[in-house]
């Protein structure tokens, strides 16, 4: 079938029972997922069968990929990879200009789940896209399970574990991101948290175990009517554990030599896989657990490589909305023609460096800076008489500039009184502080350079 007659062609999903208002059967019949109950050796059954050239099946692992997704640690540094990229707003530009039609359309809801779900190719292998225009008309899109898609031979699968199905480019608007045959940074990841939660589920029965006092009843060998009074006594005196025995029946207990030795060995290894965990997702651990030991230079330098991890998946989205969605904005009605997809310069930055080297720049290369960059770049809200108190700062500075001058001598009777004598040199030229020039300077004659001369007649007398 020719793209030109699918082109309203769409791929829907559900289970064997039809949803209200459904017109025909769902093109994928989804299966429930296997979870728990999982260790290495199911790990690495799982892996040799997605690894297989000719027979490859990948329904196993995935289904192990969303088993171990509800890890709190995983699920935490799996998010702080979607976030980070997502707190980072994309803007489209045409010559260096934010173009709003464009930029409308990155602002609404299906673009923050479309971010994240071209992250998700990184950590599943790959993520297969169907866009489309809702009845709001606007663009939306659909993720086409996992499971269901053979990403080599680009088929879907109507039930999971089938090996043909028709391609996918038989549907209009498809968007495939990732490697055919990537298993994804999760494959990685598993064996840790295989073992984490192994390790948990023992350290939760030793907590059990050897946490909680034992209640010790006793009962007369033979006594029958004691044995059912002991045991209706234990079970209405609580949840502790009990031990019921007759009295000639030795018991003992036998405790472990170190309970917390042996407590410290479970939180170790637990400890150990989520740093593991941590430098697989973010490359540091520093970041994301609570140090003994380090430095904050040593912290800085792992926000440094996490910053470079930030600016790899950056780069990752932006060759998928440059190159690969292309022609699905055009199909969408978007026209992305002679522009670029661009994420901003990062707002989290060492001000108080930044600022220095503002400063630098200023006062050694004497670099004209603007205002507005400075107010955006510190997070200062610009007042609203902003001229008016700009020009009163560059007054007040100017006048302290002149007074401050090394050449001003004050003298008695050097004030805005006038003497009643007309000054001879301001007579000549009222523009200039003298024509003779070693007069000593005063203020009264320097700022009556920066006025012009009023009219005064010594004999008028004021009316009011």
């Amino acid at each position: 079938m020719s793209r030109k007659n699918s082109k309203n062609k769409r791929i829907t999903t559900g289970g064997l029972r039809p949803l209200p208002g459904q017109q025909q059967p769902s093109t994928i019949i989804l299966s429930t997922p296997k979870r728990f109950g999982i260790d290495i050796e199911t790990f690495m059954n799982a892996v040799r069968s997605a690894d297989n050239i000719d027979y490859y099946r990948r329904t196993r692992l995935l289904d192990l990929y969303e088993d171990i997704a509800i890890d709190t640690h995983l699920t935490s540094v799996m998010n702080r990879r979607r976030d980070a990229v997502n707190a980072a707003q994309v803007s489209f530009k045409r010559n260096g200009i934010p173009d709003d039609s464009v930029n409308d359309q990155l602002k609404s809801p299906w673009f923050g789940r479309l971010i994240a779900d071209i992250i998700d190719a990184k950590f599943y292998g790959f993520s297969l896209f169907q866009f489309y225009r809702d009845e709001h008309g606007w663009i939306n899109y659909d993720l086409i399970p996992r499971k269901h898609v053979d990403p080599v031979r680009r088929t879907i699968m109507r039930r999971q574990g089938e090996i043909s199905g028709p391609s996918w480019d038989e549907y209009p608007n498809m968007l495939f991101v990732g490697q055919p045959r990537d298993l994804g940074m999760l494959l990685k990841a598993a064996p840790w948290v295989i073992y984490k939660r192994n390790d948990v589920a023992d350290w939760a029965q030793f907590a059990e175990i050897f946490g909680m006092p034992i209640e010790d009843y006793t009962y007369d060998t033979g006594d029958e009517e004691a044995r059912a009074r002991v045991i209706k006594d234990a079970q209405e005196a609580g949840a502790l554990k009990k031990y019921i025995h007759a009295r000639d029946v030795e018991l003992q207990l036998i405790e472990a030599g170190n309970k917390t030795g042996s407590s410290d060995l479970y939180e170790g290894l637990c400890e150990r896989c989520n740093k593991e965990i941590s430098k697989l997702f973010l490359g540091n651990t520093l970041t994301t657990e609570a140090q003994t030991t380090g430095t904050q230079a040593l912290g800085t330098v792992h926000k440094k490589e996490e910053d470079q991890i930030l600016k790899a998946d950056q780069n990752f989205v932006l060759n998928v909305l440059n190159y690969d969605m292309a022609d699905i904005f055009a199909a969408m009605g978007v026209n992305t023609q002679g522009g670029m997809f661009t994420f901003p310069e990062p707002k989290y930055i060492d001000l108080t460096a930044k600022s220095n080297i503002l400063v630098q720049l200023q006062s050694n290369f004497r670099l004209p800076i603007s205002d507005d960059y400075l107010y955006e770049t510190f997070g200062i809200e610009k007042p609203k008489n902003y001229n008016e108190m700009k020009q009163q700062i560059e007054d007040n500075h100017l006048l302290q500039q002149v007074l401050s001058s090394p050449g001003i001598q004050f003298h008695e009777g050097d004030d805005d009184q006038d003497d009643g004598q007309e000054d001879p040199e301001v007579r000549n030229d009222d523009r200039t502080l003298s024509r003779n020039h070693e007069k000593k300077k005063t203020v009264k004659n320097i700022l009556r350079s920066f006025f012009a001369r009023a009219p005064r007649d010594r004999g008028a007398v004021l009316e009011w």
